[in-house]
């Protein structure tokens, strides 16, 4: 299961008074369908830059897919469960989930060398990554690094991957922009 989110997000009254609009666990949540526990929970979108900061609706309020909007942006917590021994699940089943996973995104094209590992991706995106807990392993073409709560990643359109070889679930937080393709 992932982690519910507490989310609280500001606003303006009738008489332009800054007030709370929603204060609640975030809705805009989207699981991987063969992997338990893997996921994403959209906490905020913007679909232009700048973006705009006038009405009252709940800009998460929409289908949950791995890239932002074209000029806007998309700010949400993800999770990693640990990763499957790979006696347990053959390549072939793994390739499976992988792309389940990444079609339930709606971003079965971002995945455009998996060679080295199924969860390999890359969008036209340039992302903020915080590990919040847990420990994670960002895979590249070449090389790796290995991630500990309160590290940071700027990830500039490249081929990536995220694999948890830790125990317990990793939990991070991302700011994905819109980008030109690199």
């Amino acid at each position: 299961m992932l982690r519910q989110v507490r989310r609280i997000v500001t606003g303006h009254d009738a008489a332009g008074k800054s007030v709370v609009l929603f204060d609640g666990v975030a809705g805009s949540i989207l699981e991987n369908p063969t992997r338990p526990g893997r996921g994403l929970t959209n906490l905020w979108v913007t679909d232009t830059t700048p973006a705009r900061n006038a009405g009252n609706d709940d800009a998460a309020n929409r289908p949950v897919v791995l890239e932002p909007p074209a000029n806007g942006s998309v700010f949400r917590f993800f999770q990693i469960m640990p990763e499957e021994s790979p006696d347990d699940v053959d390549p072939a089943e793994q390739e499976r989930r992988a792309a389940a996973g990444f079609e339930a995104m709606g971003a079965a094209h971002a995945r455009v060398d998996t060679a080295r590992h199924p969860s390999m991706h890359k969008t036209d995106t340039v992302d903020y990554i915080i590990l919040l807990s847990g420990k994670v392993t960002m895979l590249l073409d070449e090389g790796e690094v290995d991630l500990e709560p309160m590290d940071v990643v700027v990830q500039r359109g490249t081929n990536h991957g995220w694999v948890n070889r830790g125990t317990e679930p990793a939990v991070l937080a991302g700011i994905l922009i819109d980008a030109e393709p690199e």
